[in-house]
This record gives C-alpha cells, sequence and structure tokens, in this order.
C-alpha cells in the first residue's frame, strides 16, 4: 500500500497514536490524586473514583466503599471545576485520538493527508492538547 505521509509524516502518526493512547488512559484512570479518608487509601481522577466514602443511613454511618468506579451521574463529580476538567480533557483525548486515528489511516491510503490537511491535523492536535 502507498503512503501520502513522508517519513516524518509517519514518525508524527505513530508519536500521535502513542500519546493520545496515553492521554485516553490517563484520563480513565482513578489515580490523579491520591491519599486517605478514614484510614483507608482513596485516589480519584476526573472521571472516575476507588474507595469513596458513603452515608450508611440505617446505621447513620459513614462508611468506606472499597471498590473503583465511575461517579453515579455527571451531577455527582464533587465539583464545577472538575465537571469542567472532565469535559475539556475528554474533549481533547476524543480530538486526539480523531487525528492520530486518521495520520493512521494516511500511513496506509495513498493521497489522504495532503499539506493543507497535515496542517489542519497539527492545529487540532494544539487544540486537543
Amino acid at each position: 500500500m502507498a503512503s501520502s505521509l513522508t517519513c516524518a509524516g509517519i514518525v508524527w502518526a505513530f508519536l500521535s497514536f502513542f500519546c493520545a493512547a496515553a492521554s485516553c488512559v490517563g484520563f480513565f484512570m482513578p489515580y490523579w490524586l491520591l491519599g486517605s479518608q478514614l484510614e483507608k487509601s482513596v485516589s480519584f481522577g476526573t472521571f472516575r473514583r476507588c474507595s469513596y466514602p458513603v452515608r450508611d443511613e440505617s446505621r447513620q454511618t459513614t462508611v468506606m466503599v472499597e471498590q473503583c468506579g465511575r461517579y453515579a451521574s455527571f451531577q455527582a463529580i464533587p465539583s464545577a471545576e472538575w465537571r469542567i476538567c472532565t469535559v475539556v480533557t475528554g474533549l481533547g483525548c476524543g480530538l486526539l485520538l480523531l487525528v492520530a486515528l486518521t495520520a493512521l489511516m494516511g500511513c496506509c491510503v495513498s493521497e489522504l493527508i495532503s499539506r493543507t490537511v497535515g496542517r489542519v491535523a497539527g492545529g487540532i492536535q494544539f487544540l486537543g492538547g
């Protein structure tokens, strides 16, 4: 298969893919902030959390749920700033993946990526970053 990319373009395509994959993994993993609460280790990110306190109404106490998971709803994310961070980071990861997959297709399909498309893709990557 012929490629529409130069050698530098092929390197850009693969680096773009690896960086987009690393960004997405970082977005989905709940290990942004680490700490302890109620003598248990806790961690959370913008999208997920591990070991979080829940109010047990039957016993009128707070218990720690020792499992990882997403927030129950978008409104369950602790603050407006974290909600904004979740949306912005998610959009950035989506843009990075879009450009990376397009660039990888350019490695296999001739005449897919022109100079103008490459510049636009670079601009989209800048916004995604």
